[in-house]
């Protein structure tokens, strides 16, 4: 039971960081998608939304050749004194950004995209500089797309499983996550942990999506009136 306490905070802890690490990196991304014309714009999109369609195995198989010791990123490490990242709590963290990416920037991307150019083009004529218009036009705006953006990367880094066990394993206290968790109990046929713990992640799986549709709708409410 106690490693199933520590399960519970290593999966709060590498959710919140990841969504963190998304909110700062997916908002100027989708920004830059959603104001661009470069020709580069749809082969960077799809780039981005491949662990949308790509089996999590898959995605965490060259994750794991890429930051294991032969691998490029592996031989930075290592070469820095920071050994490698697979099997270790930064292993899933950098993990989770990449695989719950999408998730952060499709959300975003559509929020801005729905602004039109009009506002931008108000706040350009009241000589406002373009970082004045994105804090003070775009992100009030686009409230709803970075709520959406934060629930869901959220919520999908607590639901993974075929990432995380690539690349994490299953070392309890380090890398043993709630799906794992639920996992290991299945295989040893404690079916009565695995239905505390599977129930628990139904729950607040559910709680946060009836909170983050009630919250839109008085967002999107405001916002029209």
């Amino acid at each position: 039971m106690i490693s199933d306490w520590q399960a519970v905070f290593i999966t709060l802890k590498l959710a919140t960081l990841t969504t963190l690490i998304l909110m700062v990196v997916g908002t100027p991304i989708a920004w830059w998608l959603a104001r661009t014309r470069h020709w580069m714009k749809q082969p960077i999109a799809s780039l981005l939304t491949l662990p949308l369609v790509l089996p999590p195995t898959v995605l965490g198989f060259y994750l794991l050749i890429i930051m294991g010791p032969h691998g490029p990123v592996g031989a930075l490490t290592e070469s820095l004194g920071l050994g490698t990242l697979p099997f270790t709590f930064a292993g899933l963290v950098v993990a989770s950004v990449i695989y719950s990416l999408p998730f952060a920037v499709q959300p975003l991307h559509n929020a801005f995209e729905a602004l039109g150019d009009r506002p931008l083009e108000v706040a350009a004529t009241l000589r406002a500089t373009p970082l004045d218009r994105f804090m003070t036009v775009a992100v009030p705006l686009a409230r709803p797309g970075f709520l959406t953006a934060a629930v869901l990367a959220f919520a999908h880094t607590v639901g993974e499983f075929g990432v995380v066990l690539m690349i994490g394993g299953s070392i309890p206290g380090e890398t043993k996550v709630l799906s794992v968790a639920i996992y290991d109990h299945v295989e040893t046929l404690d079916y009565g942990h695995a239905h505390l713990l599977a129930g628990g992640m139904l729950v607040l799986s559910f709680l946060v999506l009836l909170t983050l549709y009630m919250t839109n709708g008085r967002l999107n409410r405001a916002n029209k009136s």
